[in-house]
């Protein structure tokens, strides 16, 4: 990781809030008194719609969703904590784990990062890949009280640990990744009646990885993290929703400061689609 990049990254987007907070100071003395907070909390089931993932050029395209026991559904939960101040302006921290955990008889050899994994073997397999996200946004409707519409970006930090391991546990390999991924974000909001009200939400880049981390070498990443939700106010403070939504996106490229096993080359591209019930707390 380039830490002249990424502390440029940082210090751009904190300009940038600081800049759009004392604009609205400027235009209204009153704004530094409206502040509102909003806790949301939402659980619910993943479906894997696709899932692959190869690790070394040698190795096995796995396709989970077809080989490796991911033809399920997994529980899923959500929690992220909102706060809007002088009228426009909206700050989200998010916490999204995703740990999906399978066991299976192999159909098929598995090769991962120069192990092979015998077809006819048993194998547990790991895909943890929670991540934590920052993000802000800037309203744009602020005056229209039905319609609202925000521009903003999002900072995600992914803690990934994917995993193989023999039954015997005689063989095992394991890749971890931590890093930073930057991403635009809008959100859209439409009063239905009094009561009623629909939203929709979207965090995404498409982007060559290296030049963003400074790699010498060509990694191309994405990331899509999209829903629709129906809610309705229940009694003030508190509101109740449905969400769908659609998580996607990876990387294929080959990695400058691995150590082995394997030659650092990894191919990793997901699908998931959740449908979730949650509630939002405003304070």
């Amino acid at each position: 990781m380039n830490l002249k990049r990424l502390s440029s990254l940082l210090l751009s987007l904190c300009f940038s809030v600081l800049l759009f907070a004392q604009a609205d100071e400027v235009q209204s003395n009153s704004a530094a008194s409206d502040f509102k907070f909003r806790a949301v909390a939402e659980l619910g089931f993943l479906g894997v719609l696709d899932h692959k993932v190869q690790f070394s050029n040698s190795g096995t395209y796995f396709d989970y969703a077809k080989d490796g026991g991911q033809d399920v559904l997994f529980p899923i939960s959500r929690l992220s904590l909102e706060f809007d101040f002088n009228r426009k302006n909206t700050i989200v921290f998010l916490y999204q784990p995703l740990r999906l955990t399978s066991e299976v008889l192999l159909s098929e050899d598995l090769i991962v990062d120069d192990a092979t994994f015998a077809a006819g073997t048993g194998v547990r397999l790991l895909y943890n890949f929670p991540f934590y996200r920052v993000s802000y946004l800037r309203e744009l409707l602020s005056d229209n009280p039905r319609y609202k519409f925000a521009v903003g970006g999002t900072i995600q930090l992914r803690n990934a640990t994917i995993s193989f391991e023999s039954f015997d546990g005689q063989l095992f390999r394991s890749n971890r990744d931590l890093g930073i991924v930057p991403a635009l974000k809008i959100r859209g909001r439409a009063q239905l009646n009094d009561r009623v009200y629909a939203e929709l939400e979207a965090d995404g880049i498409y982007a060559p990885v290296s030049y963003l981390n400074g790699s010498d070498n060509e990694v191309v990443g994405a990331i899509l993290d999209a829903s629709v939700r129906v809610g309705v106010e229940i009694i003030e403070p508190v509101n109740a929703f449905l969400n769908l939504r659609y998580l996607g996106g990876g990387a294929v490229g080959t990695s400058d400061d691995d150590e082995g096993p394997g030659d650092g080359y990894v191919r990793n591209w997901l699908h998931f689609t959740t449908v979730s019930a949650g509630f939002i707390y405003a304070f």
